[in-house]
């Protein structure tokens, strides 16, 4: 899940600032972890300790309430009964990649992605891009071809997975949901030749940059094997002490 915090943290300076290139620099000092780390790093606590993702989730979202998260989220972290409600956001995806590392069927990434997405994103479109990143994650881990990946994602979610980024690029703009972020992200991976040039392809869409960077990130991980140290250093630098624990338990359990 390294990939993913990675994507998040090098993606952070070009949120509010969208670029249309892969030439940039991957790191610079106002680079940060923002909510997609946190919840991810919560999905896996969650994980790890046989626990509920609502449990986990508001318990590391309420220690960091400045890691940028949406209005509606914010406010489901600290209502002490929030319900789910009905989000199609991508944050139900950019927080899933532990499960597609944690499990090696196809059913049970299937059943889990859901289990995580659901406790607040429970649109169907919220559902079906935790499902879809988190299915990503581990047909790259099992080799599948990324000729497959492609066939299988798009046939299963009916995610048009054709286009090339040098089309999508000219007219993408920001956009939060899953159905205008997940697609792009996996075919950022598709395009790439390497996990950095998944992470340059992703950044450079000039859209929800880490989002984009981090759902992409974990998905070239789990396909590339390895992140090279010029990148792995400055990331785990980068993580206070009690996500870089349960990053660094999560990866000795699960072999990331």
């Amino acid at each position: 899940m390294l990939g993913a915090i990675a994507g998040d943290i090098i993606g952070s300076v070009y949120e509010g600032n969208q670029i249309k290139t892969t030439e940039f620099p991957l790191f610079q000092k106002e680079s940060r972890f923002t909510d997609d780390t946190v919840m991810t790093i919560a999905t896996a606590h969650a994980l790890l300790e046989g626990g509920d993702y609502a449990t986990s989730m508001r318990q590391f979202g309420r220690k960091y309430p400045g890691a940028g998260y949406g209005a509606l989220f914010f406010h489901w972290l600290f209502e002490e009964d929030a319900r789910p409600y009905n989000s199609r956001g991508n944050g139900s995806a950019m927080r899933v990649s532990p499960v597609g590392f944690a499990f090696d069927d196809i059913d049970t990434v299937l059943a889990e992605a859901q289990r995580s997405a659901e406790v607040s994103h429970n649109h169907p479109e919220g559902i079906k891009g935790a499902q879809a990143t988190a299915l990503a994650v581990l047909l790259a881990r099992k080799s599948w071809s990324k000729k497959r990946i492609r066939t299988e994602i798009s046939r299963r979610f009916d995610y048009d997975l054709s286009r090339n980024l040098a089309d999508i690029r000219p007219t993408y703009q920001f956009n939060e949901s899953c159905q205008k972020t997940v697609p792009e992200a996996i075919i950022a991976f598709l395009e790439s030749g390497s996990y950095e040039e998944a992470i340059r392809n992703a950044v450079s869409l000039g859209g929800d940059s880490d989002t984009l960077a981090c759902i992409a990130g974990g998905i070239a991980q789990a396909y590339y094997r390895t992140l090279p140290v010029e990148i792995t250093t400055p990331v785990l630098k980068l993580l206070p002490e009690d996500l870089l624990n349960v990053y660094k338990r999560f990866s000795q359990r699960y072999g990331t």
